[in-house]
């Protein structure tokens, strides 16, 4: 289950309940006093629990219960799950203000996704949740959680992210650019929004005790869990694989002059303070791609032709293409009901796999060249398919536009919500009522601090 719940510390951190929660809420002796939960923090016009909190610290224990030392002091454990949850509790508010909503039908896709990632059925899924002492309502809910999150962030960038020619063009002829993938881990420590001179200088200051840990000899993703500000700090600051254009041009000449296993110094970016760590390098390749030359006759249902009939159309047509020998071309300009192909006889040119939906992508893909399909039907009718060839095409420059592209509409994204976030945080009322959970220099715990009843 270690890797089923992995699934969930991405880049949006919640941590998901385990068998704790039972062990809070049931007593464990139906004879002695029963524990009584409380309210730990206060998010708007929301709360977060002790049982909430201990559930969520808990199952971090358990993803690194094979390596416990890499987590910090439960105190600081605590503090760093707590405010996690209190940022997707302000995430779902503001998601659920902006009307977003996600239907069971995307939960169940949801769920059979990670199921197949884990290499199991749904049902399978649904007894290793139930065995790991969770409800399999309470998983569902988190991956409910998750796609909303993931819809808000979508909403927050859709409008404020664009990338033109201009920007794509001078990224790849810019002297500082650079091919390939490196594979990086970080350490964030974050400025709040509006910080004062005393909150800049105390990140600084804890990015520095980071850095004198790792010089030590802490394992840098321990020091990650221990001092990271960033959602991904539990997950040990890990990045993963990122080609050097998406990263941060800031930090490129850095990364650049490091070797795998070294750490960067302290590095000071828009959000806060950094500290990366090279794992790997990968040299750019070549990117040659397969491409299929085709036609197809289309036969589509219509008022004036049942579905039935449309079947039967395109089994005639078939045979008189295989069994008597008819021209396809001439066949398909007379009869295929596709508006884009039926005039140039159903040539559909030149397609990669995908261009032309998934089902023909992989009818094409498993015909040999000259073969003709029999009549399969889609959403859009019934079709005959010939394969009339296939080409390997360097697509590298095509390949690096595109990616040129998506790195730099990924690091517009990241940076417009890191602001979105870090705002959201700054502006909302958040009350810490336990006193050991509370920072203290905490300047984002709005409000008197109250003291819990024990």
């Amino acid at each position: 289950m270690k890797q089923i719940f992995a699934l969930f510390l991405l880049t949006i951190v919640t941590a998901i309940p385990s068998l704790a929660q039972a062990q809070l809420l049931s007593p464990q002796d139906s004879s002695g006093p029963q524990p009584i939960d409380r309210i730990v923090a206060v998010v708007e016009d929301d709360v977060i629990l002790q049982s909430e909190l201990n559930d969520a610290v808990a199952a971090i224990q358990q993803q690194y219960a094979s390596q416990p030392g890499q987590l910090p002091p439960l105190d600081v454990l605590r503090r760093q799950v707590l405010d996690r949850l209190i940022l997707m509790k302000l995430q779902l508010q503001r998601a659920d203000d902006q009307g977003v909503r996600v239907s069971d039908a995307e939960v169940d896709q949801a769920v059979q996704n990670v199921a197949a990632q884990n290499k199991m059925t749904p049902d399978q899924l649904h007894a290793a949740v139930e065995q790991s002492g969770l409800s399999f309502e309470a998983f569902r809910q988190q991956l409910h959680d998750q796609l909303v999150v993931q819809k808000l962030h979508q909403n927050v960038v859709r409008d404020s992210v664009s990338v033109t020619n201009s920007e794509i063009d001078n990224l790849l002829n810019s002297p500082t650019y650079k091919a390939g993938e490196v594979h990086l881990a970080h350490i964030q420590v974050s400025i709040p929004s509006g910080a004062s001179a005393a909150d800049i200088q105390a990140a600084e200051n804890k990015a520095e005790q980071a850095r004198a840990a790792i010089k030590g000899g802490m394992n840098f993703k321990a020091a990650a869990i221990r001092f990271s500000d960033a959602p991904d700090a539990l997950d040990g600051g890990d990045l993963g694989w990122r080609r050097m254009d998406e990263v941060p041009p800031a930090f490129v000449d850095t990364i650049d002059s490091l070797k795998p296993g070294e750490v960067s110094g302290i590095l000071h970016g828009p959000t806060g303070f950094h500290i990366l760590q090279l794992i790997g390098t990968r040299a750019p390749s070549k990117q040659m791609v397969t491409e299929y030359h085709a036609r197809q006759i289309l036969i589509r249902p219509s008022e004036l032709l049942s579905p039935t009939q449309a079947q039967q159309k395109a089994e005639d047509l078939y045979n008189r293409i295989v069994n008597k020998h008819e021209d396809f071309a001439k066949l398909a300009k007379d009869n295929s009901n596709d508006d884009t192909t039926a005039n140039a006889g159903g040539d559909m040119g030149w397609f990669q796999q995908g261009d032309w939906g998934t089902l023909i992508g992989q009818k094409v893909d498993q015909m040999k060249d000259g073969e003709i399909s029999q009549p399969f039907q889609s959403e859009a009718g019934w079709h005959i398919l010939q394969r009339l060839g296939t080409r390997s095409t360097d697509m590298t420059t095509e390949v690096a536009r595109d990616q040129a592209r998506q790195a730099i509409g990924n690091r517009k994204a990241d940076q417009a919500y890191d602001d979105f976030l870090r705002q959201l945080r700054s502006d909302a009322y958040v009350k810490i009522l336990v006193p050991e959970l509370q920072e203290s220099n905490d300047s984002n715990n709005n409000g008197p601090v109250e003291k819990a009843s024990p």
